[in-house]
């Protein structure tokens, strides 16, 4: 399987679709597999690439990234610049002219009420936001007409595009999310299953972890899409499950994240029914590292908060697991062409790649040195070292999949090897990243030492994804669990470089803070990055206008779908 080819065949796919539609609904049913179910079409209350993207066809953002990685206006006139005077000269607001006309799915009209009712949502402090970093540094939002939103920063902010921007921060109705502020936000069941949107789609109904039914929408702002009349958003099952029913079977008509070995993909495509398409952009697998405790004995509220953790904290003690992996073989098992060897969190774009770090080369006996240096040690000759007299024994978690149960099974033995034990544990993907505060497995909680997944960023700049290692991001009982520094990871040092970046200009400027900043997070024991993974999905042969978008929701242009005539 060449990725250069996948790309090939996703251009000349696209190549192919006519360049306007007969009329909305005509092309009947359109049928999407993600083997990771949904379980809320909210995104402010789930950090779950499933839920982020479920909810993209529904809820939409005021500017969005296209396929090059370029901002795009979605719901306004024109992208705010201080060439064209939409950003202040001092950098300090941003104005945003929505387009007239727009109306939410309940036919009212779309204003800046909405807009600004958004940020007091997920900003509310008796609440808790998954994309709070989206409004870092915003003082206020001001609606001086209908259609005008103006947010003004707290100082010069040289990349204003947090707020409103991408598929991880669209907005929400006012009129409908009134009641659901603060604290109740977890509790509006019927509102975070079934938002009313501006997207070319509306929930007809919504089966957590099951399957979505939506419908065209009747107010969508092109008289022309969606082609479909309908959509079947299926969820659940697994990656191999997702693949076959797009390419061999042709059941379904698009599979996202089919994080399967090459030659199954290449296996499945010659059943003749679908095509995959991959793309490259910042998707890292990395193991993520407990900062705090995560003993049961400490009680539900306590585990993953009080620090440190007994062990994983000392430099020797994680460089040493990262030095015992052999990346180049989890790439050749799990990924092929759709990955590469990175030691880093931010691998793309170019230009945040940071080439401090090597770790192509697996090295178990330098791994078992460091730890002897440090004082950790066998004393019992039962293979499993010591900290403190406590035996090195870890618990492993990642979601159900097939290419992360192999990697846990080498990383587990290879640990063996330099005397760490691990216990390993998959849990479902769809609870695994479901964001339910009430749910003690959720990759939030992270109720084990060192968890596995992967996620990435909308856009090019990384300025708000590696906000999310900032100290007051992490999860805890009194964000209701929500927040995207998953290893509680806090170092004064990296928040004040981050402050830097926040108001920092020049690209290049900008491009070495953040590889800067890349470089504190792992060297200071965040994470362990693994793999840098190609998005590969898949369609259906009959399916045109598919263009795979590696910087924002895959489904982003989901409204040009149809079904290529003859199919």
């Amino acid at each position: 399987m060449n990725l250069k080819t996948l790309l090939m065949g996703a251009i000349a796919t696209t190549a192919l679709a006519p360049a306007a539609f007969a009329e909305r609904g005509s092309d009947g049913n359109v049928s999407i597999i993600y083997w990771q179910a949904p379980s809320i079409m909210n995104p402010f209350l789930s950090g779950g690439t499933k839920d982020v993207e479920a909810a993209s066809i529904v809820i939409e953002p005021l500017a969005r990234y296209n396929q090059s990685g370029e901002l795009v206006p979605w719901l306004v006139d024109e992208v705010p610049t201080v060439a064209n005077g939409g950003v202040s000269a001092d950098l300090k607001t941003i104005t945003w002219k929505i387009t007239p006309g727009i109306l939410w799915s309940d036919g009212t009209p779309f204003t800046s009420a909405d807009v600004k009712f958004t940020y007091d949502y997920c900003t509310d402090p008796e609440g808790g936001c998954a994309q709070l970093t989206k409004f870092d540094g915003v003082g206020s939002v001001e609606t001086p007409d209908e259609l005008t939103v103006v947010v003004n920063f707290d100082q010069p902010t040289p990349f204003p595009y947090g707020p409103f921007v991408g598929g991880e921060s669209p907005i929400l109705q006012a009129a409908q999310f009134a009641d659901c502020m603060g604290a109740r936000a977890p509790e509006c069941t019927e509102q975070n299953f079934n938002p009313i949107g501006t997207g070319p789609f509306v929930v007809d109904e919504f089966k957590p972890n099951d399957v979505i039914t939506l419908s065209a929408n009747p107010n969508y702002r092109d008289p022309a899409k969606p082609a479909f009349a309908t959509m079947t958003f299926k969820g659940g099952g697994d990656a191999t499950a997702a693949g076959r029913a797009v390419m061999e079977t042709g059941e379904f008509d698009y599979a996202w994240n089919l994080q399967l070995a090459p030659d199954v993909i290449a296996q499945m495509e010659s059943g003749g029914k679908g095509t995959p398409v991959a793309g490259f952009g910042p998707l890292v697998e990395r193991i993520m590292l407990n900062n705090t405790n995560p003993d049961p004995a400490l009680g539900p509220d306590e585990r993953s908060v009080i620090r440190p953790h007994p062990f994983l904290g000392d430099p020797a003690v994680y460089k040493a697991m990262s030095m015992a992996i052999d990346r180049p073989l989890l790439v050749e098992i799990g990924y092929g062409q759709a990955g590469k060897v990175t030691c880093n969190w931010v691998p793309a774009p170019a230009a945040v790649n940071s080439d401090t770090f090597t770790c192509d080369t697996q090295d178990i006996e330098g791994a078992k040195a460091m730890l002897e240096g440090a004082g950790y040690v066998d004393s019992d000759g039962d293979g499993v070292r010591e900290a403190n007299g406590v035996p090195m024994k870890i618990l492993y978690q990642t979601s159900t999949n097939a290419v992360r149960q192999d990697f846990q099974a080498l990383i587990k033995q290879w640990w063996s090897e330099i005397g760490i034990d691990a216990e390993l544990r998959n849990v479902n993907a769809s609870v695994f990243f479901g964001g339910d505060p009430g749910s003690p497995d959720t990759f939030q909680k992270f109720y084990a030492d060192v968890q596995m997944y992967a996620n990435t960023f909308n856009g090019t700049d990384p300025q708000s994804y590696l906000g999310n290692m900032l100290c007051d991001k992490a999860p805890s009982p009194a964000s209701q669990w929500q927040g995207e520094n998953i290893s509680r990871f806090c170092m004064a040092e990296y928040d004040a470089l981050h402050a830097q970046l926040t108001t920092t200009a020049d690209a290049a400027e900008r491009a070495a803070i953040a590889r800067q900043l890349n470089d504190m997070a792992v060297e200071n024991g965040a994470m362990i990055p693994l793999v840098h993974r190609g998005r590969l999905s898949a369609h259906a042969n009959s399916l045109g206008g598919v263009i795979l978008n590696v910087w924002d929701s895959e489904l982003w242009n989901v409204a040009d779908w149809h079904r290529l005539q003859g199919s």
